[in-house]
């Protein structure tokens, strides 16, 4: 049974038995915690929560997952994999332990004919929770499991929770037995590689408390309601239906492997070294296509990075397969046609996915090349300063500048004989990874625990959003936190966080900044707002200051934005609508939006393309801007089904998680975005749009920023105010300046080359006399020296060669010359052949003088380079320098 048909046989077996079908949300995880969906049950955990009310009793879903905490195991072993699908069903508050586990066996156990899965029942084994007599009861009296293929287990293997407090419960987990080439028998409780799990039941009755681990904490006591959460393992599941010995042999990788066999000639089963290798490109290529989908893009942060890191272990593993050409639009290729049977949006977007795969690869391949100079440069320091570990600092250095996974810097450096410090280079990505989450969180939710601002949303529900239709209304103050800490009042000169039961205040999100205003209480306090979020759904948390008296929960209130801010903020976001469609227009459904930043009177726009966008192009987007302003289009928002959006042609922003009943906002007849910002009534309204420009901001990620309104005519009107004062100073009109500049800098250029031809000739000059200078030193031909300040690095590498060159015969020769630039020490040494014959080269003379001079370098044996940091020790450099040849020749 195909991977598609499981899946299918899932989601209609639950839909005739009243569950909602509910799409698997993006696996850019809607959860400042998460990167990305690690479980089935995520999409869901506000329910579990209950920080929002479930729109249905049952659900159930086939939920994309991705996990890498585990990344470098995946290949070395068979069970270890970054992408899986997790099948779920969900009740809130509706059947429990006895209709889950009732479903399960139904569903595994009924025929293929009959919609199930058609598994022998003699070969399913059951584990429960160790005083969970209710389940194992069920089991055995309900089902007619034997006693003896029931086992019961700690908390560590059966008992759920998310790690935090909150919900928790026993579960009990279906295990299918392959049989006994596998193993040794005895059930799960003694062999999980022969009794394999492939579904857990949680019956999530209880809350837990603080602890660590998976058993050390507290049960506090019963929830309000009982919920099921169920997870299936499709992957698992097809390893056993089409008879395969791992999931990496199932039919939506085994295609990838094969791919990449065709690729290389490298047959899977023939060498355990490759067979990791093939495996690792099946799993990461196919992550790869699936989290580009979601609208990740690679990067050096975040999900950008994960995605990244898979890409680059991908490509690695093809080049030590044997593959020299690019394969990544192979590879993605397979990936597509195997699961957009499943997900057809991959096939929808299968361009886009493209461009942003191939980016990748290209940039890798050339980062691959000018680290690898970076790498054995490093190893030849650490070498010759006698170490055996590279630094974790050059480790970090070569991840976050050229791309590099630390597995492939500890196997490059491996091939050199070398270590690597990876608890420190490990300690620096956690310090950099701490850094970005703790600024993302500060800025979500200040510093307050998040359970303040759902003990909010219990008592006092959502906060009613009045801004699309007014800018000021009465409301009630239902929650305020001093300093990050609930509190029933606050005095003047306090920071506070302010929620309101209903608010014309839009809270930042979509790329829209947060309003600003004040808040004035019938008492005559004001707080000056100046930022609004929404931590938790449904939340908006009003953050500012008390500027005048006393402010107390339960205050009537008067809330006012600050009005000109908002009518600019709107102009930028619905300038942002329009530019996203006229690049669409230019470029294809490729320049889809993958981020953006609406401000007052200005706003950037982040979008998918593989290169540069050509400035005639830009100026034709521009253009076209502008002339939809021109044609005073109506701008209108309607609220309808999602389904009913996609019908409409609204385009939808990735990673973006969207609802049931969704907005949309149409600007005439020429755009049509799912969006819950605010806009202008007529495009007329924006006055003027002036694209600044573009640039890159990561791997087929461009950037365009841009003014809006007065902004953009002050912009123009200082451009017009420079141009005038260049048509003065050149003489000529403005259409003249390009080719009249141009000409002025080629000559200024010109008049340069002849300066630097002047002074090289000069420096060459003293050749001469310093090959002449040179003093005999146990044998050696010594050349030392300082030259004039100012002389560039290129130049006394020349003249240095020029007096080596000068020295004839066949004796050993060192030249050591110095000289000062921009207030710091320089050297270049030079050795024959003879001298390195003697065993003085370059590279240890360098590192000698350059030491002496309070800094570093280094280079090859015949001509080295370094520096310092202090031009008065150039003396005490140049005796280190004879004092090494007199001890080495």
């Amino acid at each position: 049974m195909e991977s598609a048909e499981i899946r299918r046989r899932w989601l209609s077996f639950f839909e005739e038995r009243g569950h909602t079908v509910v799409p698997s949300a993006s696996l850019i995880a809607d959860d400042p915690t998460l990167l990305l969906v690690p479980a089935g049950m995520v999409p869901f955990k506000p329910y579990f929560l209950g920080e929002v009310k479930p729109p249905y009793q049952r659900a159930t879903s086939v939920q994309k997952c991705v996990r890498t905490p585990d990344i470098e195991e995946v290949g070395k072993t068979t069970r270890h994999g970054t992408f899986f699908q997790m099948c779920g069903n969900f009740s809130f508050g509706d059947y429990f332990k006895e209709g889950a586990i009732t479903y399960a066996w139904e569903l595994l156990t009924s025929s293929v004919a009959d919609g199930g899965y058609g598994l022998d029942p003699e070969r399913l084994w059951i584990t429960v929770y160790l005083d969970d007599d209710e389940a194992e009861q069920i089991w055995r009296e309900k089902i007619g499991v034997p006693a003896e293929r029931i086992q019961r287990l700690g908390k560590k293997d059966n008992y759920w929770s998310m790690g935090v407090p909150g919900p928790c419960g026993p579960c009990s987990e279906i295990n299918y037995d392959r049989g006994p080439e596998f193993g040794v028998e005895g059930g799960p409780a003694v062999n999980d590689e022969r009794y394999v799990e492939i579904w857990n039941l949680v019956f999530m009755e209880f809350e837990r408390g603080e602890g660590t681990g998976k058993e050390d904490f507290e049960i506090l006591g019963e929830l309000p309601s009982k919920n099921i959460d169920t997870g299936l393992g499709l992957e698992r599941l097809a390893m056993i239906l089409q008879g395969v010995q791992n999931m990496y042999e199932t039919d939506t990788l085994r295609v990838v492997m094969d791919k990449a066999t065709e690729l290389t000639g490298v047959r899977y089963g023939a060498d355990r070294g490759s067979d990791v290798s093939l495996r690792v490109v099946a799993d990461h290529i196919r992550t790869s296509a699936m989290l580009i989908g979601d609208g990740v893009t690679p990067g050096n942060e975040g999900r950008g990075y994960v995605l990244r890191r898979i890409m680059r272990r991908a490509i690695r593993n093809m080049r030590l397969l044997g593959a020299t050409q690019p394969v990544v639009a192979d590879l993605i290729d397979v990936v597509i046609k195997t699961m957009g049977e499943q997900y057809p949006e991959l096939e929808t977007d299968r361009k886009r996915i493209e461009t942003v795969a191939l980016a990748e690869e290209v940039a890798f391949l050339k980062a691959l090349k000018g680290g690898t100079n970076i790498l054995d440069t490093a190893v030849t320091e650490t070498k010759s300063a006698g170490g055996q570990v590279l630094s974790g600092g050059k480790a970090f250095l070569l991840h976050d500048t050229w791309g590099f996974p630390i597995d492939l810097t500890l196997e490059m450096a491996a091939e050199q004989g070398l270590s690597v410090d990876e608890d420190g280079f490990r300690r620096l990505m956690k310090e950099q990874r701490e850094r970005a989450k703790a600024d993302a969180k500060a800025k979500k939710s200040g510093h307050a625990d998040l359970s303040a601002y759902r003990a909010v949303a219990d008592n006092s529900g959502s906060t009613e959003f009045t801004g699309y239709t007014s800018t000021a209304g009465e409301s009630t103050i239902v929650g305020l936190l001093v300093d990050g800490v609930p509190s029933p009042a606050a005095t003047e000169g306090d920071e506070v966080e302010i929620v309101l039961d209903r608010t014309p205040f839009y809270a930042e999100g979509g790329g829209q900044l947060a309003d600003q205003g004040r808040i004035k209480l019938d008492t005559g306090a004001v707080i000056q707002v100046r930022d609004v979020q929404q931590p938790v759904p449904g939340v908006s948390v009003h953050k500012g200051s008390v500027q005048v008296g006393e402010v107390t929960v339960g205050s009537s209130a008067y809330a006012a934005i600050d009005i000109n801010r908002r009518r600019a903020i709107a102009r930028a976001h619905s300038a942002t609508h329009l530019t996203h469609q006229a690049l669409r227009d230019a470029l294809g459904p490729t320049a889809a939006q993958a981020g953006s930043e609406n401000s007052p009177g200005r706003f950037r726009f982040d979008f998918g393309s593989p290169a540069a966008v050509p400035g005639t192009v830009l100026l034709d987007v521009e253009q076209k801007i502008n002339e939809v302003l021109a044609r005073e289009l109506d701008v209108q928002a309607e609220v309808m089904s999602i389904d009913e959006a996609k019908k409409q042609g609204a385009i939808a922003e990735f990673g973006e998680k969207y609802g049931e009943r969704v907005r949309v906002v149409t600007i005439g007849d020429f755009s049509k975005e799912l969006c819950g910002g605010t806009h202008v009534h007529n495009t007329a309204q924006l006055g003027l749009v002036k694209l600044l420009g573009e640039s890159s901001i990561g791997s087929g990620v461009r950037r365009i920023e841009a003014l809006v309104g007065v902004d953009a005519y002050s912009f123009l009107a200082k451009e017009h105010t420079v141009v005038a004062q260049l048509q003065e100073l050149v003489k000529g009109r403005s259409e003249e300046l390009p080719e009249k500049i141009s000409g002025m800098l080629a000559k200024l250029k010109d008049a340069e080359k002849e300066i630097e031809r002047f002074r090289a000739e000069k420096v060459l000059a003293a050749a001469a006399g310093l090959a002449e200078s040179a003093k005999d030193v146990r044998g050696t031909a010594l050349v030392t020296g300082q030259v004039p300040d100012g002389t560039s690095a290129d130049d006394l590498r020349k003249l240095v060669l020029d007096v080596r060159g000068r020295i004839q015969g066949d004796r050993p020769v060192v030249v050591a010359l110095f000289t000062t630039a921009n207030g710091r020490p320089l050297t270049v040494i030079a050795t024959n052949e003879a001298a390195r014959g003697r065993g003085l080269k370059a590279g240890d003379l360098v590192r000698t003088a350059a030491k002496t001079l309070g800094g570093g370098g280094g280079g090859k044996p015949d001509v080295a380079q370094g520096g310092g940091q202090n031009p008065n020790a150039i003396g005490d450099a140049v005796a280190a320098v004879e004092r090494l040849v007199a001890e080495t020749a």
